[in-house]
């Protein structure tokens, strides 16, 4: 028997480009809005290195069950076969967003 499918689902939030893993991905009874549900994080405590932009998406997302994102926000969805890392990047330049202060640029 095959596993259950997994995807990796790019949209945009806030300017903010989101890329999380779910299990299910489907057209929404909203119309306009695609459906994702059973958001996939690592157990909690797993492994030696903690991921803080994982850590801030499973706070972000804890009480989540079905994400119904407008489809004009929805960048991408592809079938994978394993999990990779998560990420929260800058809409505009594609450049990681660090979940955590940053000090002010100089100008």
């Amino acid at each position: 028997m095959r596993a259950k499918r997994l995807y990796k689902v790019t949209f945009l939030h806030l300017g903010k480009c989101y890329e999380l893993y779910a299990r299910h991905v489907a057209s929404s009874a909203l119309w306009g809005f695609t459906e994702v549900g059973e958001l996939v994080f690592e157990p909690a405590g797993e492994g030696l290195v903690i991921d803080p932009t994982e850590e801030r998406l499973r706070e972000e997302f804890k009480d989540t069950r079905v994400l119904h994102l407008p489809m004009q926000a929805v960048l991408r969805v592809e079938e994978v076969e394993r999990k990779g890392a998560l990420a929260i990047r800058d809409a505009t330049d594609g450049q990681k967003v660090m979940p955590f202060p940053m000090p002010p640029k100089p100008r």
